[in-house]
């Protein structure tokens, strides 16, 4: 991504996968952002494959700020920021919202076998109970509703701060439809110490079934930054360093708000 002048950047897909991540966004965020009440990165201009570029591309509006992998949100009323967002964003979603295999389904299938998720983790002070959640989630009925809008990929490095709260959300990639557990797991994920409770009751009613879930999301998440932050550590290929604190903060936050 390369910022352009003031309010605009341009995204330029280098992975295999980003093309079509930058397709979804392209299509789906200037449906939904003119009623989400944070900035988000609305395409202005998109482009064509080309000989000097073989892929499709994207002039979007700059959000401004840091994002939480930098600069973690500290302040407590970003829970009520964010809650209003994903009020806003969990609307049903249209027939023809893009699915997403690893993203809105029940974790059930994302768990494979015996297949530890935390196997990377087993010096971490709270593991035990990090495994207790995963198993209560893994045990909780599946949501039954119709499937919602979710942003899909709410970590740290996907939203932006300024003076201490939520400024705007990035990266709508992984935009599809599903269970909002993927998204609730966001209360632990970005939110300073603490801010969980007053995000649920902010954001609305929550059942038992859709809470253990979004744990359940919340650890996978977190171990995920925990690993990727690892091989940034490491200087492996894909690795972001920045990543690594996020996670284990988050996985502290969501071990001990579940062992109340």
């Amino acid at each position: 991504m390369w910022r352009l002048g003031d309010e605009l950047a341009v995204r330029l897909p280098r992975t295999e996968r980003a093309p079509a991540l930058l397709r979804t966004e392209q299509a789906w965020l200037p449906v939904l952002a003119p009623r989400l009440p944070l900035p988000v990165p609305a395409p202005v201009r998109i482009g064509t494959p080309s000989s000097r570029f073989p892929h499709t591309w994207t002039i979007a509006r700059w959000v401004h700020g840091e994002p939480a992998d930098r600069s973690p949100l500290t302040r407590i009323d970003a829970a009520d920021v964010l809650a209003g967002f994903l009020r806003t964003l969990h609307d049903r979603a249209p027939a023809e919202a893009p699915a997403n295999p690893a993203r809105g389904v029940p974790l059930a299938r994302l768990h494979h076998g015996d297949d530890d998720p935390f196997a990377a983790l087993a010096d971490h002070p709270g593991i035990d109970g990090a495994r207790e959640l995963w198993q209560d989630a893994l045990a909780a009925p599946d949501r039954q509703g119709p499937p919602l809008w979710l942003h899909g990929d709410l970590h740290p490095a996907n939203v932006v701060v300024r003076n201490g709260t939520l400024a705007g959300v990035i990266d709508f990639g992984e935009l599809c439809a599903g269970d909002p557990a993927t998204d609730l797991s966001a209360a632990w994920l970005l939110l300073p110490a603490g801010a969980a409770s007053r995000f649920f009751d902010a954001y609305g009613p929550v059942d038992d079934a859709t809470m253990a879930r979004a744990r359940g999301w919340a650890l996978l998440r977190a171990a995920g930054l925990i690993g990727i932050g690892r091989n940034g550590r490491l200087g492996l290929p894909g690795g972001k360093p920045t990543r690594e604190p996020a996670g284990h903060a988050a996985l502290e936050r969501i071990t001990r708000a579940g062992a109340r």
